[in-house]
């Protein structure tokens, strides 16, 4: 049974179709990226998840029934824009947040201590919002979604205004929410990190949905005509009559073959001019494929 599912969805502003006829569903357990260029409909479709707005077709229901708002209660969100109060103190905020969704005082400050504890930032709960960098507003953002205890939970643009570490930090605690059951719907511009934790996408273009399934079977489904060379020497080979298209970052190349490109000779020519560290013949990114389903960048 699906924590969350959309049926047929679609949501029109004035003149401007956001969603039309959109359909996924995501299960306990499993992480689910949301993706698409700037406009897509992705917020909108957010949106009609939490209950913001309503969509004019098709249904959503969350946790197996049709939509309710007292489901919402069962539900973590944390939105793009921050909301937290500049003059408040985090801790305070934290409280106040974990009672909206029915917890006791007490109980939410407990909570709200081992969540800053974990995220390491139990010695930023005195302070005002306006004292933390935007990156630690995120943290506390991202706590807020989490005090309590939620069965789903949406993220969109969960990595926004953090550092590698911090970054890393929430990747390893979403997988830890993940192997608890929760399921975990995030959107973000950040392929990397979807393709490393999300087990299920659906990217959207103009409201609708372009592609979607299993990442691994789409990644899957490409051809292997992607080579990554690591090396050291003369990087002469990268005008190989194999490539179609190189980039060199210094002793790291990301190559697409030709059509009917041969590896295999690509690689002798390599050996011939430059020591070889790596050389692997690979899928295609998730951003190559965002690129060419949408014909945009992900960040356009």
């Amino acid at each position: 049974m699906p924590v969350v599912e959309l049926a047929g969805v679609t949501k029109a502003y004035e003149n401007k179709v956001a969603v039309r006829n959109l359909s996924l569903s995501i299960d306990a357990g499993q992480m689910f990226g949301l993706l698409g260029p700037n406009g897509a409909g992705k917020t909108s479709t957010i949106r009609m998840m939490m209950g913001i707005t309503i969509p004019d077709s098709g249904s959503i229901s969350l946790f197996g029934q049709p939509f309710d708002r007292m489901s919402l209660d069962r539900v973590g969100y944390l939105p793009e824009e921050r909301g937290l109060y500049k003059k408040m103190k985090i801790i305070d905020q934290l409280v106040f947040f974990g009672q909206l969704h029915g917890l006791e005082s007490q109980e939410s400050r407990k909570r709200a201590i081992a969540w800053a504890r974990r995220m390491d930032i139990e010695d930023s709960l005195q302070k005002k919002t306006e004292e933390l960098s935007k990156g630690m507003q995120q943290k506390i953002q991202f706590i807020a979604s989490l005090l309590h205890n939620p069965g789903l939970i949406v993220m969109d643009e969960p990595f926004s205004g953090l550092d590698p570490v911090n970054a890393a930090l929430v990747e390893r605690t979403l997988l830890e929410l993940k192997a608890q059951g929760k399921a975990i719907l995030f959107s973000t511009h950040r392929m990397d990190q979807v393709e490393k934790l999300c087990d299920n996408i659906c990217l959207i273009n103009d409201g609708e949905a372009v592609l979607a399934g299993n990442l691994r079977e789409i990644k899957a489904s490409y051809e292997r005509n992607r080579v990554v060379v690591e090396f050291e020497g003369s990087a002469d080979f990268l005008n190989s009559d194999e490539i179609a298209e190189a980039k060199n970052y210094s002793g790291h190349a990301e190559i697409k073959l030709k059509e009917h490109g041969d590896a295999q000779k690509l690689l002798h020519e390599a050996a011939a001019v430059a020591t070889i560290y790596r050389f692997e013949l690979v899928e295609p990114s998730l951003e190559e494929i965002f690129i060419q389903t949408v014909g945009g960048k992900p960040n356009a």
